[in-house]
């Protein structure tokens, strides 16, 4: 009998195909029709610190060192008041063998899947992932598949996305290139059903979990270097497991008190799944499209509950513009000597801003870098601008109108950082959850689950809820 491989039955048989390719049975872990048992999730699910420190060091991740950036801070320090200008520095995870952070989440996944006797693995990104994950297929001898969401419909590919895929094909993947819309998970699904090869997913407790070496680890550094934990982490975020995994390394580092704060460039308006705004975009990462939607809804991820919920995190959540990060970038390689691609650079041009607010004798570390390549330099990501009806000019980024023009700031006093309202996203959040499992009374034990993944408390979750007419069962 031939199988009926149409997009409304593969879509239907997502949830079989799913518990296959991952082999995590979720199920266990639910706890009311809203919330389930996430750290019991994180436990039994994932694997312990210490074991995917040991993971990791095998495949060479991790325990990248931390770099002052001593211009930088000097240039922040003179746009300061008197007294201000905290002390800047990165962690430089471009050291990783793929040259970025989630070489530490591909390392856990891939090595699960091999432990659990899978021939390959499939992964659907069209970032920096899809290289750490067919890295890490090198390493251990598995197959690759990477799934990447690459052109709009007249077959047009950004350059930073198309740099991705000759990466990932030097690392002996297969690499499967889409048009932007619905194909991609359908596309991806029908592929892990064909090949029975492991969802090397971005959101499973394992992958998170890869995250937490890198939180534990800057904290140990700062100790060791500084003699104290930093003041401020600053996290790029998407879709959330940087911030996830790193501040939960935090926490079990002891550093519960070091201010997590997410970083995001400013893309409101442009719609990711668009085929007109696609290309109208320079970012393909590290950007509200993402960082926005995951964070009010984690669940709309390829597992059924994903383990990346920065809400639970999060003290504060900022956004830059696109022509401020470029200018970051140049700076970062002019005055420091350090030539990075653009998704750390988010959180260094925020930490810029934000050092400025900060005593001269505090610390903010940004906790990621990536490598760069042909495709995510500046001036290629600025001409495909051009070419795409985008005006690039030197001005105040404050005019800056995402999917119209790109501003360079023409003066570094001009980065600033916005901050974007966490009880808004809290409260989108909440009406998701309601919504989108068609609640209509609450229990006191999903009511449990909200505050903790909101990082509020009861009164604040309670008031959301009566404001869309919800009331205790």
């Amino acid at each position: 009998m031939t199988r009926d491989n149409s997009y409304a039955a593969v879509t239907s048989r997502k949830n079989e195909i799913m518990k296959k390719a991952i082999g995590i049975d979720y199920s266990v872990f639910e706890s009311g029709e809203i919330g389930f048992d996430y750290e019991r999730m994180m436990r039994e699910a994932g694997y312990t610190l210490e074991e995917i420190q040991t993971i990791q060091s095998e495949v060479s991740v991790g325990n990248t060192p931390i770099i002052e950036l001593k211009n930088l801070t000097a240039l922040a320090r003179k746009m300061a008041p008197k007294g201000k200008g905290a002390r800047i520095f990165i962690k430089d995870e471009a050291c990783n063998p793929s040259g970025s952070f989630k070489a530490r989440r591909a390392a856990n996944a891939v090595y699960h899947a091999k432990k659990n006797g899978y021939k390959g693995v499939i992964a659907a990104t069209s970032g920096n992932y899809g290289t750490a994950v067919a890295s890490q297929a090198a390493m251990h001898g598995l197959k690759c598949i990477v799934v990447q969401e690459c052109y709009d419909s007249k077959m047009i590919g950004q350059p930073e996305i198309l740099e991705k895929q000759r990466a990932c094909e030097a690392l002996g993947a297969e690499v499967v290139q889409l048009t932007v819309g619905p194909e991609l998970f359908y596309t991806f699904l029908l592929l892990l059903e064909e090949t029975g090869y492991f969802n090397a997913s971005l959101y499973t407790p394992f992958g998170i979990a890869g995250v937490e070496t890198l939180g534990y680890e800057l904290a140990m550094q700062f100790r060791e270097k500084e003699g104290k934990d930093p003041d401020v982490v600053m996290i790029t975020n998407a879709g959330g497991g940087n911030v996830t995994g790193t501040a939960r390394g935090l926490i079990k580092a002891g550093a519960e008190h070091v201010k997590v704060v997410g970083a995001s460039v400013d893309l409101s308006g442009l719609h990711m799944a668009s085929d007109h705004a696609f290309n109208r975009k320079s970012f393909t990462t590290g950007h509200t499209g993402f960082g926005l939607p995951f964070a009010t809804w984690p669940d709309r991820a390829d597992v059924p509950r994903n383990a990346a919920r920065p809400l639970r995190y999060l003290d504060r959540y900022v956004l830059v513009r696109q022509g401020e990060v470029f200018y970051m970038t140049e700076a970062l390689a002019v005055l420091e000597g350090l030539e990075r691609g653009p998704a750390g650079n988010t959180s260094l041009t925020a930490a810029f801003s934000l050092a400025q607010e900060m005593d001269e004798d505090q610390i903010i570390v940004v906790q990621e870098t990536e490598y760069t390549g042909a495709g995510k330099h500046p001036m290629p990501q600025l001409s495909f601008a051009k070419q795409n009806g985008i005006d690039v000019r030197f001005g105040n980024p404050t005019e800056e109108i995402p999917g119209e023009n790109i501003i360079l700031p023409e003066h570094p006093s001009l980065i600033k950082i916005r901050d974007y309202d966490l009880n808004k996203a809290k409260h989108s959040y909440i009406r998701n959850s309601v919504a989108n499992n068609k609640i209509t009374e609450i229990s006191k034990v999903d009511v449990e689950f909200l505050v903790k993944d909101t990082k509020s408390d009861e009164q604040f979750v309670m008031n959301a809820l009566k404001e869309l007419g919800i009331n205790l069962k």
